[in-house]
């Protein structure tokens, strides 16, 4: 099989879809690999890495896309890069397409298979290959809200920590999966009050056991979480629903009644927010304010760690590549119902459920398409 990779194009957008590393393991087995120049050079992989694992090297995405049969990407596509797919042809990439119609109409008007990170699962459940850009994410998010609690950035002048004598910042979570528990990790070490709201009981025993009292996990109820949001110096959001649009659990009254200079860090951002005074921001201009309350939404928080995340990106993705790769598209996923999950768009139709419900498409179970 012939797997291109393209130059990320979204702003700010440093991490790359296949490492030199990931492109070699497909050489050896006997696959071509194109890259566009300079895909990998933001994250430290210079074009001579590629070259050396095998790869042929282009200049323009044109030639990616004309070249391969499957695309790997990391961002959604943005509309250029969606209007070079094609019928036959493969996109694997992380695509949140239930809070963005557009690329969902791009990507059913070109024909393309059009698999999802997000939405692959496992055995037990869980989101494997979104589970390493949660945890980046998470600990991106901890870290830019502290930041942003400074003064000099126009936050309230808040350490997170506190010192001797004076109490630590009130941090709240809103979710207790992997970017919760991640963002959680860093505050609590970071010395803050800590309080993570979720809604399973099996969840929160199990982060009560990882936190020993470090934390405080409690029962997500509108009363309670209002009275914690409204007194608290920063919060994060971080609920997922797979595949489906984020709920709004923070009002814009609520904002209204928080501390000004508080911060609001929305990594739910890519599914549509969990705040309903939020709106995507980029790395360029990550912040706005409403209701002098601080609000970092920026789309692709992992690229601030571009690197790491990319490195743990392709550790996840390789043995889904190298099924693609070795199979084919459609003995890899007819073989695996968990790969399946990640089909959201195919020859025209969508076959993810929460999209097509969330978009008003009719829905086509990947089954009917791939299926031993």
């Amino acid at each position: 099989m012939k797997i291109g990779v393209p130059r990320e194009i979204k702003s700010r957008e440093y991490r790359v879809g296949m490492i030199p590393e990931t492109v070699r393991e497909l050489t050896s087995r006997g696959h071509d690999v194109v890259v566009e120049t300079g895909c990998g050079a933001a994250t430290g992989f210079p074009d001579a890495d590629y070259e050396a694992a095998g790869a042929e090297l282009v200049d323009t995405p044109e030639a990616v896309f004309e070249q391969a049969e499957l695309i790997v990407k990391v961002k959604e596509p943005q509309e250029s890069e969606a209007r070079l797919l094609r019928e036959g042809q493969t996109l694997f990439t992380f695509l949140h397409l239930a809070p963005d119609p557009d690329q969902a109409r791009w990507l059913v008007d070109s024909g393309a298979t059009c698999l999802a990170y997000e939405t692959v699962t496992d055995d037990d459940g869980g989101l494997p290959l979104l589970a390493p850009m949660s945890e980046v994410a998470g600990r991106v998010a901890m870290q830019a809200g502290a930041h942003h609690l400074e003064k000099t950035q126009g936050g309230l002048g808040v350490l997170l920590g506190g010192v001797t004598g004076v109490e630590p910042a009130r941090v709240v979570v809103i979710g207790g999966g992997t970017v919760g528990a991640n963002a959680a990790q860093i505050a609590v070490g970071m010395g803050a009050d800590v309080t993570i709201f979720d809604r399973s009981l099996p969840r929160l025993n199990e982060l009560n056991g990882f936190f020993r009292g470090r934390a405080r996990c409690l029962y997500s109820t509108s009363g309670k979480l209002d009275e914690a949001v409204v007194s608290a110096d920063m919060v994060v959001g971080a609920v997922l629903i797979p595949g489906a649009a984020t709920p709004k659990l923070v009002s814009r009254d609520q904002v209204r009644r928080m501390i000004a200079g508080s911060v609001l860090v929305d990594v739910a951002i890519d599914q549509g927010g969990c705040f309903e005074t939020s709106r995507p921001t980029t790395h360029d201009e990550p912040t706005f304010r409403v209701d002098d309350v601080i609000h970092y939404c920026v789309a692709n928080m992992p690229s601030a760690a571009a690197r790491t995340a990319t490195i743990a990106l392709n550790n996840a993705t390789l043995p889904f590549i190298l099924a693609l790769a070795q199979k084919g598209v459609d003995k890899a996923l007819a073989d695996d119902p968990n790969f399946r999950a990640g089909l959201n768009v195919h020859r025209g139709r969508i076959t993810h459920p929460a999209v097509a419900e969330d978009l008003g498409y009719d829905y086509v179970a990947p089954e009917e398409f791939f299926d031993k």
